[in-house]
């Protein structure tokens, strides 16, 4: 089951507890997925079974209308898609007027104010109005949002009803359907907590926990693996550095210190400073093996510095 199906079978499965909170839940269903056809009979349509069954178990408990159920295998996937079909009743335009989208013979797509009658409403609108048209991305992906409208009136209506509850939202043509859409993690969220869909909240909380810990830790063996590889590096140019003394002055000719130091380094290729101190007599501690490095490397210096003068004053 895809992330959006999840969320939407949670949302099917709330019942507003007040009449006007579900007209508007109906009301929303019938803006994202109804049409007008012939002599006022309405179609409705979803991919989804539980969004079929609350959408008649709406239309007979708030209005009491007949529908017909149809499912017709999808040419695509291995699932149904369900047509709900209200016939031409007297009832039918009632409902539609009193949900506030009829007029002029023919379906409002536009989010009228006076729907919201009740707290309960706007969530109820909203939780419609995803599930008629959403969709939304797992967090193991890429995180994204969205709910497809067929109009641009009905889009901009629902991004006005987001801001005014503090989500906000943005919308955009997208081959000819409007799409608001929510951008980051604590929109999609809010989204989802006011709409009801707790579980696929706590869900997805779940899994930005996990990634943020994947994350950390890959950063930490990222930083470790750039410290090796540094340390490493430093490591072949102490020895190259030591091997060249030898070659021209033998280590005889540093201090004891030094001297022991540079052998420790030629012995322990992979040790690193701190390992190096711990392997001397007496013991040092990192910053003073790392003061005897630098001390070498500077009369490595000294010494490439005189030699190249001398090559130079041979020179005819």
């Amino acid at each position: 089951m895809s992330f959006t199906a999840q969320v939407k079978d949670e949302l099917s499965r709330l019942i507003p507890e007040h009449t006007g909170a579900q007209k508007a839940e109906l009301a929303a269903l019938i803006q994202m997925q109804g049409r007008v056809s012939g002599h006022y009979r309405l179609e409705l349509s979803t991919e989804t079974a539980a969004i079929a069954r609350k959408m008649v178990w709406l239309l007979h408990n708030v209005y009491k209308l007949k529908t017909e159920v149809s499912a017709h295998p999808s040419s695509l996937h291995k699932s149904y898609s369900y047509l709900i079909t209200i016939p031409a009743q007297d009832e039918l335009v009632k409902a539609l007027k009193d949900m506030r989208l009829f007029a002029r013979g023919s379906l409002e797509y536009t989010v009228d104010p006076r729907l919201f009658n009740h707290p309960q409403s706007l969530p109820a609108y909203l939780r419609g109005a995803f599930l008629g048209g959403g969709f939304l991305s797992s967090p193991q992906a890429d995180f994204h949002f969205e709910i497809s409208c067929t109009h641009e009136g009905l889009a901009n209506g629902i991004v006005a009803l987001l801001a005014s509850v503090g989500i906000p939202a943005n919308s955009i043509l997208r081959r000819n359907a409007w799409v608001v859409y929510l951008k980051g993690t604590e929109p999609i969220t809010d989204f989802l907590t006011f709409t009801g869909a707790h579980a696929a909240r706590l869900d997805i909380e779940s899994v930005l926990v996990t990634k943020s810990l994947r994350n950390d830790v890959n950063r930490r063996l990222n930083a470790e693996m750039a410290n090796q590889a540094k340390a490493i590096d430093a490591s072949m140019e102490q020895i190259k550095a030591i091997r060249l003394l030898a070659d021209k002055k033998g280590l005889d000719s540093l201090p004891a210190a030094l001297r022991e130091l540079a052998s420790l380094r030629l012995e322990h290729p992979d040790a690193s400073l701190r390992e190096l101190g711990e392997l001397a007599t007496p013991p040092l501690s990192k910053s003073a093996v790392n003061h005897r490095v630098r001390r070498i490397a500077a009369i490595v210096q000294k010494l490439l510095g005189t030699d190249i003068q001398e090559e130079s004053e041979a020179c005819p």
